[in-house]
């Protein structure tokens, strides 16, 4: 089978150094819609050489490395990358018109940011998720959350959103033909929060929060620059080099997806953006109801995760520390979960039952003491290559396979 890719930046990039080292697929077809530097060549090195990863032949061989890309070919677009040919599409932008079929493509993975409307029809004037399937492909997934434009619409019944080992069930080839692989960020929030619920459940979460300390994305300006007309977010325009930007997240929206039972649960995510060109960090805080003689301790979380991490290939647990370039690109890990960071504290909660409207109960006071465990967990993640990028690809060989 041959994978399409729609979009060569961080996620189509690091997707394509992905699978010509996995291998899974007999050819890679990449369409970017426009001629790049002086030709072939140049589009090459952008491919072979990366400002936060290195070379691509680092990267496959190690410390042998080596060239890996081959036999260009100007004229018809085409080489090889490790030895899996790649064609390269360089004439449309918009899905519906990409040659897809014409190059026996299947399955496209978008990741241009741009078409994440699975309500958009396949024919609007500037392209559409939905495009894909009119050029051709039979699935096609993207590397970001769906978002519906037009206000009233729901998820349609062929879109589903999916994190490889969270809801991977979700997924009924027969009916799913636009598949979000979710973001970074939720991705890792998944998997700190799946453990826990398991072991809890989910009534006992009373709230919860989380802020994701996120490295810079491409929707930073290198230096200032004046807004676009009507911008309401004045910060984007603001250098990421020297600047700590509070931004916004869709993670906790994303999570309900996955993880059903948060909809039920208070929850506030937020995001600020550092100058780091990868390596993130969640700080997630969960309130619970809890027992003052038997409270959850830090042990307790740890072991919970310690023990999910031994079972599951995307979690990883350690009692070291770490810093965030640790991180970069631990293979396959959603989220590295930070133990001798986590912590826990119980206290007695007083709950005035006149402001709730109710008073006195039986000749019991007016006041109820509830005690709650509030838990601080800290969660890395690469969320380019480590992290997303593999986890995405792995959800992707998953659809490949069950595809006739």
């Amino acid at each position: 089978m041959k994978l399409g890719i729609n979009g060569l930046g961080r996620i189509g990039k690091l997707s394509v150094w992905h699978h010509s080292g996995r291998k899974f697929f007999s050819e890679i077809v990449v369409n970017i819609g426009r001629e790049v530097g002086q030709g072939l060549h140049d589009l090459a090195a952008a491919i072979e050489r990366d400002s936060t990863y290195g070379k691509l032949g680092n990267y496959l061989h190690g410390y042998k490395g080596g060239r890996v890309i081959e036999n260009l070919n100007e004229a018809a677009g085409t080489m090889t990358v490790n030895g899996v040919p790649l064609t390269i599409l360089r004439q449309a932008r918009n899905p519906g018109e990409i040659k897809w079929k014409e190059n026996g493509v299947r399955m496209v993975v978008d990741t241009t940011g741009v078409f994440t409307d699975p309500t958009a029809d396949a024919d609007a004037p500037k392209g559409s998720l939905r495009g894909h399937l009119k050029a051709g492909a039979e699935k096609v997934i993207l590397s970001a959350p769906f978002k519906i434009k037009a206000k009233g619409l729901n998820m349609p019944d062929d879109a589903v959103t999916t994190i490889m080992g969270i809801n991977t069930d979700d997924y009924i080839p027969t009916k799913h033909s636009l598949i979000s692989g979710a973001s970074c960020t939720t991705t890792c929030l998944s998997y700190m929060i799946k453990p826990l619920m398991e072991h809890f459940g989910a009534d006992n979460f009373l709230s919860a929060s989380m802020v994701t300390i996120h490295a810079a994305t491409g929707s930073q300006q290198v230096l200032d620059r004046l807004p676009n007309a009507g911008a309401t977010d004045l910060r984007k325009n603001r250098s990421i080099l020297n600047n700590i930007i509070l931004t916004t997240t869709g993670a906790a929206k994303a999570l309900k997806l996955v993880i059903p039972e948060m909809g039920n649960i208070g929850f506030i995510a937020e995001s600020v953006r550092i100058p780091t060109s990868t390596g993130s960090l969640i700080i997630l805080v969960l309130n619970f109801q809890d027992d003052l003689q038997n409270p959850i301790k830090r042990d307790l979380i740890n072991s919970i995760y310690r023990d999910y991490a031994a079972h599951s290939p995307y979690l990883v647990y350690t009692d070291e520390q770490n810093v965030s370039s640790d991180i970069i690109g631990t293979p396959f890990a959603a989220a590295t979960i930070e133990g001798s960071e986590n912590h826990t504290r119980t206290a007695s909660i007083k709950v005035n039952l006149k402001k709730l409207g109710v008073g006195c109960l039986n000749g019991q006071p007016d006041i109820l003491d509830i005690p709650v465990t509030q838990a601080v967990i800290y969660g890395w993640y690469d969320n380019e290559l480590g992290s997303y990028t593999n986890m995405l690809a792995d959800r992707t060989v998953s659809i490949a396979e069950q595809m006739v």
